[in-house]
This record gives C-alpha cells, structure tokens and sequence, in this order.
C-alpha cells in the first residue's frame, strides 16, 4: 500500500495517552440484525463512553501533546462531538478550551460541551462558518487550532479502532464506515489495508452531504454550497486535499445513502439491537438496506459512532411504522 499520512509506530502509541475508558469499546456479533440485512453482522460500539462518540480517541492524543508541550489553550470547530472530546479531554488535563459550533447544532451536543466547561462561541452559519471562525480565534489568540482530519492526531487516534478490529475480529469482509471530515475513515481504513488487505472498505455519506464522496470518486476536491441532511455530524461542504489524499489510498469505494433509509437504520438499530443512535451511526444499516445483495452473506462490521441526538428529533425520527422483514 502506498503511504498515507498516518504512521504505524504512532497508532500504537496513541493507545498509551489515550485514556482507557476510550478504548477496547464492545465489539460483538449482533445476530438479531441478521435476517433483516441478509449478513452477518458485527458492532462495534464506538459510544460506549463518556462522551458517546469516537472522538475522544483523536482529542485524547491532542490534549496529551498540548499538555506535555505547555500549551495552555485550544480552539476547534464541531459539530458537536469534537466539541464534546475536546473539552473531555481538555478538563482533565488543564486546558482552556473553546469550542465554535453553528447557532443550529444539535442542542443536546451544545449543552454537553457547556457541561464540559468549555468556551462555546456559536455563530449563525454552518459547519463551515464555525471553522473559518475558529481559525480567526487561532491566529488572534495565538493558541492552537484543532482541525478535525487535517491534524494528523485526529485521524490516528481513530485508527486505533482499526487495531481493534483487525486484533479481534477472526475475518471480516467489509467495514462500513460513516465519512465525514474523514478522520475516521482514513484512520480505521489506514490500519485494515494494512494488516487486512483483503477487507473492503466502503465509506458511507448521506445523498444531502456528498462532497466527499464526490472528491473521492472524481479523485480531485469537489465543493457544495449547502447540505441537507439530518446526519449533521458527516454534514460537510468543503472537503480537506490531503484527507482526500489518504482516503484515496485506502478506501474501495464511497457510497451516498437516502434520509430514508438512515431513519431506517436507526429505527433497525433500536429494535433489534437495543441501541439509541444518531443518523450519522446509522449510514452503515443504510448503506445495508440499498444494496442488500452486495453485502448478502458476507461478514460486515458496522462501526456505530455516535449517540447524541436531542431526544424530540429522535422520537420524529424513529417514530415511523416499525421495520418489517422482506
């Protein structure tokens, strides 16, 4: 395979600042999914903590080299789950974090990273608008910017998922992972091309938020002007050159899936697998549900990501008829 940003020695290293609450998070066959999707089907449970998402994985390593080096203040832009691991991450080892986040974020992630005591700054744009402001508060404060998936630990700290699939699981044939930013792909896809070559790698974006998916299959930055997607978490415009780089290397493919059918997903998660989810958890179910015969008695691990969702949302989106098998 040709060499992505992301270095081997450093994964492995990551395990060793990343607090352990964070790590070996449940991995199991959930069996009840089975004859709904027509696969085998593994979880691993990525909201098993603190925080209920994947992200304190990469926040975990940025906040233990801020920390070492002496660097008393950070700034991010989220969504809301980087906002929330930042904090987590930034409490417990002394740093003044702020965290920018559009006025229309999910609230219950809002007021989680309040709860952090952390700085929140809201600003009446997108994802986007909350990135180019949090860059402005870098370069006034001159304190350190977070960039999900460009900074490097962001991605690595995911890739330890990755290890733990690739230690665990006996086989596998595909994983099924939620693309956003990318961190998260290009991590956990960095570790399995490399000591599970044979496994496929599909990222999975909503139709409302393709752009990275667009860059990946035209292999060069494709931009949108807007999204539209419940999936807030993976709601980008403006994909990053060098995490397309790396997802180039190491993705097989990259698929775009219906608000249909992550509600779907969502509601299948709850009713077989007990499991309160956000969208962005969902796209793998999704991905699933569109294109059963691909996936049809192969050997798939679902990476579900993230939890928080502010309660009236889910019920609207969960509410719809139950699932019925085909």
């Amino acid at each position: 395979m040709q060499e992505t940003r992301l270095d081997t020695a450093r994964i492995r290293a990551a395990r060793r600042v990343i607090d352990p609450i964070f790590l070996d998070t449940p991995l199991y066959r959930c069996e009840a999914l089975e004859r709904d999707l027509g696969c085998t089907v593994s979880i691993k449970l990525e909201t098993a903590n603190p925080v209920r998402s994947f992200k304190a994985r990469g926040t975990e390593v940025v906040a233990s080299l801020l920390a070492d080096n002496g660097s008393p203040a950070v700034v991010c832009a989220s969504a809301g789950n980087l906002g929330q691991a930042l904090a987590w991450s930034g409490r417990g080892r002394g740093l003044d974090v702020t965290v920018v986040a559009s006025r229309f974020a999910t609230v219950a992630k809002l007021d989680r990273i309040r709860a952090l005591d952390a700085r929140l700054e809201l600003v009446d744009g997108d994802h986007e608008m909350a990135r180019e402001r949090a860059a402005a508060i870098a370069r006034y404060d001159g304190i350190r910017l977070v960039e999900d998936s460009l900074d490097i630990e962001t991605c690595e700290g995911a890739a330890t998922i990755g290890l733990e699939l690739v230690d665990t699981v006996p086989s596998f044939d595909a994983v099924l992972i939620a693309l956003g930013g990318g961190a998260l792909a290009t991590g956990v896809g960095h570790v399995v091309k490399a000591w599970a070559p044979e496994v496929e790698v599909i990222c999975v974006q909503p139709l409302g938020a393709p752009a990275l998916t667009h860059s990946w299959r035209q292999r060069r930055v494709v931009t949108t002007d807007s999204t539209n997607t419940i999936a807030d978490g993976v709601a980008g415009r403006r994909p990053i050159q060098a995490v397309l780089d790396d997802l180039l290397l190491v993705a097989d493919d990259a698929v775009l899936v219906q608000e249909a059918s992550i509600t779907a997903g969502m509601r299948m998660l709850l009713d077989r697998a007990g499991l309160v989810v956000e969208p962005s958890a969902a796209l793998g179910i999704a991905a699933i549900l569109e294109d059963r015969d691909r996936f049809a008695g192969r050997h798939v691990v679902i990476i579900v990501c993230g939890s928080n969702v502010d309660v009236d949302a889910y019920h609207r989106w969960v509410g719809a008829a139950p699932i019925h098998r085909s």
